[in-house]
């Protein structure tokens, strides 16, 4: 946990204000939380939407379940953890969100539609016979 010193208001301004903007991620670290996100694994809220100025947003990364926890690998600090996240990175991983809903929309649908049935039962008898 951070500790702000509190030695006059503008060092506290300052340091609000870094919050404002949020933080840019490192490449591997983009990379793990775009994992999450494609998977749906995050949730993200405006830091604070009453100020047209802050940009940053809250991201809560949910810990992984199932199959994808025993592939997917995750820094410790990330697991079920919360990031300010500048809004350009936010906006990636909205967009990244909203991809892996509609691939995984789409594989459903096609599941859906699959005939398993003459793949698993219908052999063509061989013509040369």
């Amino acid at each position: 946990m951070k500790t702000i010193p509190i030695a006059d208001v503008s060092t506290l301004k300052n340091e609000l204000n870094k919050y404002k903007k949020g933080k840019k991620l490192e490449i591997p670290r983009f990379n793990q939380l775009a994992r999450m996100a494609y998977l749906g694994r995050l949730v993200m809220a405006p830091l604070d939407p009453e100020d047209p100025a802050c940009t940053a947003y809250l991201v809560h990364v949910q810990e992984l379940t199932g199959l994808a926890a025993h592939f997917i690998e995750l820094d410790e600090d990330l697991i079920d953890g919360i990031l300010i996240l500048d809004g350009e990175q936010a906006m990636a991983m909205a967009d990244i969100m909203q991809k892996g809903v509609e691939d995984r929309a789409r594989w459903h649908e096609e599941l859906n539609q699959r005939d398993f049935y003459f793949s698993s039962f219908y052999r063509p008898k061989d013509r040369s016979e």
